[in-house]
């Protein structure tokens, strides 16, 4: 089974660059099924690059001036076009493991978009644990490359987010806001999102927006899909 490493949602393009994450969360849509809309996003392994990426988000959106087989991605090297991407108006890092665990290849795949796609906006969709894996604050590498960053805030107590997001490590929940707090302070958009209704469990959802204010961040609720998509 080939890799999907770019894959489409709702008339947007997503990036499926890992299966590894750093939270086993309760509700997460991987536990149930291993598609979205028909999809298949389990990877048959970790070592994709920069270039297989883009060589499948060609496929959606061609464009005129392909990156060279067997040379790196070098963003800079390719002819932008007016028409390229045309259409193509977010790309989303997003899929069944935690984009940011393939720092160096989400940062490449973005640097090529934006130099390709220059009317694309780009997101990640990220647990927000970046800074605790890497030891050091991964948000300026991304500046100018990400429009958005959405994080999983999962709650209003490291008690509650523990319960919810079940993170492989401890003090899961400050490194989240510290994250959240690094984008907002670096100047790009931020959301911090919250999972509600899980089951019938409810959370206390203007303590959670009060506290993603306080970051500097916007706030998000999303609904849990029963069935996923």
């Amino acid at each position: 089974m080939a890799n999907v490493l770019v894959y489409e949602l709702d008339g947007k393009i997503y990036i499926n660059l890992t299966n590894k994450c750093t939270n086993d969360c309760i509700f997460c849509l991987r536990k149930d099924k291993d598609d979205v809309k028909g999809q298949t996003l389990w990877l048959d392994d970790e070592n994709c690059t920069a270039q297989d990426v883009i060589a499948q988000l060609n496929k959606y959106y061609p464009h005129p001036n392909p990156l060279p087989k067997g040379e790196g991605a070098v963003a800079n090297e390719f002819t932008s076009c007016a028409n390229a991407g045309e259409g193509l108006n977010e790309v989303i890092f997003c899929g069944y493991g935690e984009p940011l665990l393939k720092l160096d290849v989400l940062k490449e795949v973005a640097a090529y978009i934006k130099a390709n796609y220059p009317d694309t906006k780009i997101r990640i969709n990220t647990n927000g644990h970046a800074n605790y894996v890497y030891k050091r604050d991964i948000v300026p590498e991304l500046k100018g490359l990400i429009d958005t960053i959405s994080v999983s805030l999962n709650g209003e107590s490291s008690k509650e987010y523990d319960e919810l997001s079940q993170p492989v490590f401890e003090g899961a929940y400050d490194e989240v806001k510290k994250f959240i707090k690094s984008c907002a302070d670096n100047g790009i958009e931020t959301i911090a999102s919250v999972v509600e209704g899980y089951r019938g469990r409810h959370l206390n959802l203007e303590k959670c927006e009060q506290i993603a204010y306080n970051l500097g961040a916007k706030f998000r609720v999303r609904e849990w899909i029963k069935n996923g998509y």
